[in-house]
């Protein structure tokens, strides 16, 4: 009799346990005090604001790593560590130069920047007119040995971002030609060319892909208020000298910090949702009022790392249908350096990829909302909406179309390459100085945020990929979308 009454209570509480609904998953797995614990370690000030190339960015690397490990989070394929290492270079712009055309001279750092390069003088070459410099402007044309003067962006998209990410595929299509450099024509109202050089003169960041030297080709933007020189460059016929002196450049590596848990369902586990957020911020900077110089990024994004590691460990207790991939960005703070590199040195095929759901934050200023960029461009809208109700929150689209939101965060990366992906972040209604009081800003530290919200806030992002991640439906994008021809390609029939 005994026994069978242990085996009947051993079938109930099995039963029991398939019982559980996901939202019970999810409450069951996380506490305030688990966010507390996450948030207060990762935006304390012995971290220094998790800079890049920082102490106190690799003690986060560490951190997270040492959760993925307690959790039994997978190495990738290939990989033997959860450190995927990005290769980053430093830049220092130049400290003088010149472009000459005709009888005009226009001064670097007034008239003109450098976007890649090294210190390289070019006497004499001869220059060529390629309208916007895309890969249809190159019909008929000799470039090989010259230089080459073409439009900013490509005639389309006039936001600064898409023209500062158009500039490496400009480079690399004026190299395969043959020229020796590229100076481009900007003007752009949404970022005047004084805000530009001003951002233009600081060490930057980028991708060090290694191969050639960057002082082998010049890559430079000139402003349009030297008319006589616009003048000339337009004419399409003479000789132009370039000369920059000054600039160096530091390379190191800064780690994504990747993992997986695979699914449940034979068919489903070969595709993966992403669970993805950027752990790096801003560093030290000018102090405020009270002294405070450490810049912690408890909203920016230290919340955001949290939520996936949350996600974690309710997926490595209750796993999805499909698998979970888990990367946590290096480098974004420097232009979304680290998930450029994932999407081009992915282990797992991108195809693989059906979903990446990004969590990033530059603050809230309404504890009854989640905001989502791109919450209407995917079919996985609704698992959102219906997960944030079931934390007593609403989930909105973006209410600040006009910050390009959706295309400032990790998420945009992945999206063009055809991956749904969309960013959730905290709730705000208006990106107003509710959020500027905080948003890259000393004060921004654990002890200013509401738990109590940031906990249901936490809780939606699970819920939701949940919900993607057991959807028999694959998710894409809504047709019309300006990724929706990506995904095609990328996904073809499959």
């Amino acid at each position: 009799m005994k026994k069978i009454v242990l085996l009947c209570l051993t079938v109930f509480l099995c039963q029991w346990s398939f019982a559980q609904s996901d939202k019970e998953t999810i409450e069951e797995t996380l506490s305030e005090n688990d966010l507390r614990g996450h948030i207060g370690f990762l935006a304390s000030d012995a971290l220094k604001g998790r800079d890049v190339d920082s102490d106190g960015l690799a003690a986060a690397a560490a951190y997270l790593r040492a959760n993925f490990i307690r959790y039994g989070v997978k190495t990738l394929p290939g990989m033997d560590d959860y450190y995927q290492h990005v290769g980053l270079k430093s830049v220092t712009p130049p400290s003088s130069g010149f472009i000459r055309v005709g009888d005009v001279a226009l001064k670097h750092g007034e008239d003109f920047i450098q976007i890649d390069g090294n210190n390289l003088t070019l006497n004499d070459k001869k220059f060529l007119f390629v309208e916007h410099g895309m890969e249809g402007d190159y019909k008929a044309k000799k470039a090989k040995g010259k230089i080459l003067v073409a439009l900013c962006g490509d005639g389309e998209d006039q936001t600064p971002q898409a023209w500062f990410g158009m500039a490496a595929d400009k480079r690399k299509l004026a190299k395969e030609a043959g020229a020796v450099g590229l100076v481009e024509i900007y003007q752009n109202v949404q970022l005047p060319w004084k805000f530009l050089t001003s951002f233009a003169m600081r060490t930057s960041m980028d991708l060090d892909e290694g191969g050639e030297e960057a002082g082998d080709f010049q890559h430079l933007w000139m402003s349009t208020t030297d008319e006589k020189a616009l003048e000339a460059v337009k004419a399409k016929k003479g000789k132009m000298s370039i000369s920059v002196k000054g600039s160096s450049i530091d390379r190191f590596t800064s780690p994504n910090v990747v993992g997986w848990i695979e699914g449940t369902d034979p068919k489903l586990k070969d595709e993966f949702v992403i669970y993805s957020a950027h752990y790096d911020h801003i560093g030290i900077g000018r102090a405020n009022e009270e002294g405070d110089s450490i810049y912690n990024g408890t909203r920016d994004n230290a919340i955001g790392t949290s939520g996936v590691l949350a996600a974690v460990e309710n997926l490595s207790k209750y796993p999805t249908k499909r698998s979970a991939l888990f990367i946590l960005f290096t480098a974004e703070e420097k232009g979304l350096l680290g998930s450029r590199w994932y999407v081009e040195n992915s282990p797992i095929p991108l195809d693989k990829i059906a979903y990446c759901f990004n969590i990033d934050n530059a603050g809230y200023n309404n504890t009854e909302l989640v905001t989502v960029f791109g919450l209407g461009r995917t079919t996985a809208g609704r698992h959102m909406i219906d997960a944030c109700k079931e934390f007593g929150l609403r989930a909105i689209d973006d209410p600040a179309p006009e910050q390009n939101l959706f295309d400032r965060s990790d998420n945009v990366n992945f999206a063009k390459k055809g991956i749904p992906a969309p960013t959730f972040s905290m709730g705000f209604d208006a990106f107003d100085d509710r959020i500027y009081k905080y948003y890259h800003q000393a004060n921004d530290n654990p002890d200013s945020v509401d738990y109590g919200y940031i906990l249901k806030y936490v809780q939606s992002f699970i819920l939701s990929g949940r919900k993607i991640a057991n959807d028999p439906a694959k998710p894409f994008w809504t047709e019309g979308d300006k990724y929706y021809e990506a995904g095609v390609e990328l996904y073809k029939n499959k």
